[in-house]
């Protein structure tokens, strides 16, 4: 008889909905910047799920297969159209998500494999300006997927590599690039075995 052991899942449905809650009740507008840590919060909550993930597939704890079926149980939490709140807030949760697709594309790359280890990370930048530029957007993504996957196995972006950014997609996808090398500086618990259980 096949023992079959519970897990505990690296984001739920209902953990997202908490965030868009507390989106909801911060009353959030444009001009109220103060207000705007809460899109933070929420996007970094989601960037620790998925490097738990990526931690736990590094440990051999769970197969490329099964990290990316995990990888994909949390996008499409996270994607799914969010219902209307207001004006202000749909912009800024619409914000997040596409940040968060940069960090699902650079995941999934990483545990596929699917990247070469290069220290021009700043090339593929420019690789992804240009390729939205030319309204290639598979292509600017593909670009994004492999900064985010080298900065996963430890590669560094340039401090002025940001800079100059136009506003556009890859500029969102390069935020979320951003929230990964952030919290793989500042918060370590991803690496512990023990899954979060969320709030």
């Amino acid at each position: 008889m096949q023992e079959t052991k519970y897990t505990i899942p690296f984001y739920t449905e209902e953990r997202w909905q908490n965030w868009i809650n507390k989106v909801k009740e911060s009353g959030f507008k444009l001009d109220d910047q103060e207000k705007g840590a809460v899109f933070v919060y929420m996007e970094d909550d989601v960037v620790l799920a998925c490097l738990k993930v990526i931690a736990k597939y590094d440990k051999n704890l769970l197969s490329a297969e099964d990290a990316l079926k995990n990888l994909t149980e949390i996008k499409e939490i996270i994607l799914k159209k969010a219902e209307p709140v207001n004006e202000d807030i749909d912009m800024m949760i619409e914000s997040v998500q596409l940040s968060l697709m940069g960090v699902f594309a650079s995941c999934e790359c990483y545990v596929e494999k699917a990247f070469e280890k290069t220290k021009s990370l700043d090339k593929l930048v420019k690789g992804a300006v240009e390729a939205e530029k030319e309204e290639n957007m598979g292509a600017a993504l593909g670009c994004i997927a492999e900064i985010g996957a080298n900065i996963l196995a430890g590669g560094k972006l340039g401090e002025k590599a940001m800079d100059d950014i136009p506003e556009g997609l890859v500029a969102e996808w390069l935020d979320g690039i951003d929230s990964i090398s952030a919290a793989m500086v500042g918060d370590q618990s991803y690496r512990d075995d023990e899954p979060d259980e969320g709030d």
